[in-house]
C-alpha cells in the first residue's frame, strides 16, 4: 500500500509566502511523475504544477512566475514552494504521486489534502 503525507499548509497574508511537502511511502517500485492539485469551493480539482523524475516542470498558468515545484527522488518527496501568495490560491491543495508498482502496473495515489488560505 502506498501513502501520501502532506504538510506545510496553513495560513497567510497576501504577498507572502508558503511551502508544501508531499512524502510518498509504503509499497513502492518506483515513483514517476509528481504533482499538485487544488480545489476551492464550487470548482474542480485543478492541475497547480507537476514534475517528472529528470526534473521537467509543468505549470499552470495561474501560478507561473509565483510557484516552484521540485522533487527529491531518493526521498519520494515532492515540494511547492509557493510565492507571492494572492486570495485566489486559497484552495485544498492536494498532492499526486504516480506509482509503478511490483508487477509493473502504474497507479494514481493522491495526498489527503492540505488547506492553504490566503487571506488579509
Amino acid at each position: 500500500q502506498v501513502q501520501l503525507l502532506e504538510s506545510g499548509g496553513g495560513l497567510a497574508q497576501p504577498g507572502e509566502s508558503l511551502s508544501l511537502s508531499c512524502a510518498a511511502s509504503g509499497s513502492i517500485f518506483s515513483v514517476h511523475t509528481m504533482g499538485w492539485f487544488r480545489q476551492a469551493p464550487g470548482n474542480r480539482r485543478d492541475l497547480v504544477a507537476t514534475v517528472t523524475t529528470t526534473g521537467t516542470t509543468h505549470y499552470a498558468d495561474s501560478v507561473k512566475g509565483r510557484f516552484t515545484i521540485s522533487r527529491d527522488n531518493a526521498k519520494n518527496t515532492v515540494y511547492l514552494q509557493m510565492n507571492s501568495l494572492k486570495p485566489e490560491d486559497t484552495a485544498v491543495y492536494y498532492c499526486l504521486a504516480v506509482v509503478g508498482r511490483p508487477g509493473g502496473t502504474m497507479h494514481d495515489w493522491w495526498g489527503q489534502g492540505t488547506q492553504v488560505t490566503v487571506s488579509s
